[in-house]
């Protein structure tokens, strides 16, 4: 029996919770079929899920398909919690891509296929509701392939569409053999000579699906059922098994920690290499620290179960680790963990409620950002205030009402403010030396900042030569380096930059005859600590740096006749509209819009659309701010860009 780890994933309501339901009753799990409406699903097991009808923590549940045993893990859908669903990728080894008959590919399909894509996860596709009155078949089979960017192959044909009575018969068609002519050969070779075999299609099928370059596309119902069995049967046969050597050295990812009842901290892992056991000691996390496995539990047909271990390929809870956190390794690293997606791009201050005890605050916040490291919690020690990034609207009243009912902590929310980022002008430099000028320090720190490719973060490299300075010191600096461009010259994070360093130099160890060590006389981390930031901020300064705030790409579609009212409120809220296409009394635009500026557009287009109109949008980029003051963000570090105020802070003594 082979193991299969297989993420479902969509747009928010097109059915994935409810798919998972289907597939455990298919499979035999479950013998009776739970509701989203009802709040009775296997998967969506927090009493905020069952209320709200949505999906808001990935949830892990196992089910047999013949010899293949599938551990199923189903993610949120909406935009707000695409964190959750960016944690799962890493420990896939396929998925299934749920898209809406009715809706189509929306905007967050697409990001979610981009990024399928880019990590090389093999993927299928299942249209849902095609029960439904306004369901689509064969235009939506085109739309796939062009909105998507991707080689679909149909694995059937669809009878009855937008009735209860529709279905799907499965059966490859005569396009799967030209889709498949262009990335195999050998195919390519049988249909020009017209002698294409069905056994030669569905070898290549499984083959070119598991490189990720074709994507069976199934059409079916998770109400009805229709074409359930037919993507058993595709995610048995097309997908890869998981691998990995049990006797290897132990490797694996912790992509969720929750608590337990009690309090204590549960990593949810999977094992790439090896075997772990109850009473094993790991090394985990990027400082190496070291815990022992208490206990595990691992999923098997429908709920997970208490074991011994748990092998290479597997999935399992894991109890004794208390400083684990998510995307830490487990044993010997495989890759460095990575976001796929872009960071949270709104901010907003919690106001906690008069009679709310701010230390158990504190400690719910901190446990809100253990279990999802993307919400960052920002605290300024002078205003007594603590800021959270948050993706939407819809995360911020779910955080809010977590705290209330898991944690007893009633608060409310500041307006929702965009997260903008900085990124230098041009090229600046500076350096401090010891003993010279006013430098109270031991240490002598010299810094270029210079502009970098969009997208390529924050880069730290050398001119001076490695030998001429204690490593101590040289991480000193470049960890300085990167926590103070949290808060550049206007207060957001910089971001898009290499940072070089020019100079260096150091007070070596020394002491008193027949003494100690001497601290005054000798440098230390602290000294180069202390200094970075003011040779930091003097070279951004000459350098300058330019604030730019996030963009959504939106798609709104809307009654042709709405136009009219329409276009003058996205023009207000500086959306740009970059395409508009009519499909009959109905008009698609697609354009650019500031990320602040969509929650408002949302409320908005019911009434502007008489209820018809459909609005979609996700983050494209950061564009520099071009109307209106640039906004800045109040500091809570020491304000290198102020001197004296940095010095009485850190040393208690102007330089």
């Amino acid at each position: 029996m082979h193991l299969l780890n297989l993420g479902i994933l969509a747009h928010v309501d097109a059915g994935k919770t409810s798919l998972t339901e289907r597939l455990l009753h298919t499979a035999g799990v479950i013998d009776a079929l739970g509701s989203v409406d009802d709040g009775s699903t296997r998967t969506d097991t927090l009493a905020l899920e069952r209320q709200r009808g949505i999906t808001i923590k990935s949830a892990v549940v196992s089910f047999p398909v013949d010899d293949v045993t599938v551990n199923l893990i189903d993610t949120p859908g909406h935009p707000d919690f695409i964190a959750e669903v960016e944690r799962v990728l890493g420990v896939l080894d396929g998925a299934v891509l749920v898209v809406s008959a009715v809706e189509g590919v929306q905007p967050q399909t697409r990001v979610l296929m981009r990024t399928l894509r880019r990590l090389r996860i093999p993927t299928l596709l299942f249209v849902n509701k095609i029960d439904r009155r306004g369901a689509r078949g064969a235009d939506l089979l085109s739309s796939l392939s062009e909105r998507l960017k991707a080689a679909v192959v149909p694995m059937g044909s669809v009878e009855d569409i937008g009735t209860p009575a529709a279905g799907f018969r499965p059966g490859l068609g005569p396009g799967a053999a030209a889709v498949l002519a262009d990335h195999d050969d050998e195919v390519l070779a049988a249909y020009v000579e017209d002698s294409v075999s069905h056994d030669l299609l569905r070898t290549a099928l499984a083959a070119r699906t598991r490189q990720t370059l074709v994507h069976p596309v199934y059409f079916g119902s998770a109400i009805t059922g229709a074409g359930v069995p037919a993507l058993l049967t595709g995610i048995k046969e097309l997908l890869p098994a998981a691998g990995g050597d049990p006797q290897g050295p132990l490797s694996g990812t912790v992509f969720k920690v929750e608590r337990g009842p009690a309090g204590e901290k549960i990593a949810c892992a999977r094992i790439f290499s090896g075997t772990l056991r109850t009473r094993d000691r790991v090394i985990f996390g990027e400082a190496g620290e070291e815990g022992k496995v208490t206990a595990i539990s691992v999923f098997d047909h429908g709920t997970d179960t208490g074991s011994d271990s748990v092998p290479a390929g597997r999935i399992g809870r894991l109890w004794g680790l208390g400083g684990i956190r998510i995307g830490d390794a487990i044993g010997v690293p495989r890759t460095a963990y990575e976001h796929v997606f872009a960071p949270p791009t709104l901010e907003t201050v919690v106001v906690p409620a008069p009679d709310a005890d701010r230390r158990a605050l504190h400690l719910a916040l901190t446990r809100l950002a253990e279990q999802d490291p993307l919400i960052g919690l920002r605290h300024d020690e002078v205003r007594q205030e603590t800021a959270l990034s948050l993706y939407g609207e819809v995360q911020k009243e779910v955080v809010q009402a977590t705290l209330a009912d898991e944690f007893g902590v009633r608060v409310t929310f500041r307006e929702t403010t965009p997260l903008c980022v900085e990124r230098p002008v041009g090229t600046g430099a500076a350096a401090e030396f010891i003993k010279k000028d006013d430098n109270p320090f031991l240490a002598t720190v010299g810094l270029r900042v210079a502009p970098g490719p969009v997208g390529s973060g924050v880069r730290f490299a050398r001119e001076v030569e490695l030998g001429a300075l204690p490593y101590a010191f040289f991480k000193a600096v470049e960890d300085t380096v990167r926590e103070t461009l949290g808060q550049g010259l206007h207060g957001w994070r910089v971001t898009d930059c290499v940072v070089t360093m020019t100079h260096s130099g150091y007070a070596p160890r020394q002491s008193h005859a027949h003494q100690g060590f001497d601290k005054s006389m000798s440098s230390t981390g602290a000294d180069f600590r202390a200094l970075t930031p003011l040779v930091l901020v003097d070279a951004l300064r000459r350098a300058g740096s330019r604030v730019h705030e996030p963009m959504h790409r939106f798609r709104v579609e809307a009654p042709a006749d709405t136009l009219g009212a329409l276009l003058p409120v996205l023009a207000a809220a500086r959306a740009v509209p970059q395409s508009t296409e009519t499909r009959g009394r109905v008009c698609v635009l697609e354009g650019t819009v500031p990320a602040a500026q969509v929650h408002g557009l949302e409320r908005q287009l019911p009434g502007l659309t008489r209820g018809e109109g459909e609005w979609g949008s996700a983050f494209d980029h950061y564009a520099p701010v071009a109307h209106g003051t640039v906004p800045e963000r109040a500091r809570t570090d020491h304000n290198p860009l102020n001197r004296k105020e940095y010095l009485l802070n850190v040393t208690r003594r102007v330089g």
